[in-house]
């Protein structure tokens, strides 16, 4: 009877585990990426502590240039200069700051080189999807809400925020 019992047990949790819903977080975009990670790396290739830490630091000045200022050329050269432009969170800001000054070529760039670092960022899905919108791919945009979607859920700022701007009417004029 208890062998029976477990086996019932386990049973159950096995379908309850497969039912379950996947949730995945979104680091808020203020976030700085984690520091390299240890797996694979000599130790004498590691970042110190000090080294992330100035990282976090200078991320954090860059993404409050971006944000609260709206200083993009100076938050760029800041977020270049961090020599992390192959992370998928410095590259998409990096985006983002040349969307705002209207080079929307060499933000497209940097939104691509960002999706190449990481397909699953889902804050670049959301601001490529905008621009998209911006350039008038209605269609790309609308791929991207559905990356975020199946990444993030359609309960997520990042989807609700390009879900509303496809509902606006195309040639509006609208700037994300």
């Amino acid at each position: 009877m208890k062998k029976f019992t477990r086996l019932l047990t386990l049973g159950i949790l096995s379908v309850v585990l497969a039912a379950a819903p996947v949730v995945v977080y979104a680091a808020p975009d203020n976030d700085p990426p984690p520091s390299d990670s240890k797996k694979g790396k000599k130790k004498s290739e590691l970042r110190p502590d000090s080294e992330y830490a100035a990282f976090a630091s200078g991320y954090r000045a860059a993404y409050a240039a971006i944000y609260d200022r709206g200083e993009y050329a100076s938050a760029i050269e800041q977020l270049k200069a961090l020599h992390r432009d192959d992370s998928a969170a410095v590259a998409n800001l990096i985006g983002y700051s040349y969307r705002k000054l209207g080079d929307y070529k060499v933000s497209q760039v940097w939104y691509e080189r960002a999706l190449k670092a990481d397909p699953n960022h889902v804050k670049t899905w959301q601001y490529y999807g905008l621009w998209q919108v911006e350039q008038g791919n209605r269609d790309q945009a609308q791929y991207h809400l559905s990356r975020i979607a199946a990444l993030a859920g359609t309960q997520s700022e990042e989807y609700k925020s390009l879900a509303a701007a496809l509902e606006k009417p195309p040639g509006t004029g609208l700037v994300y």
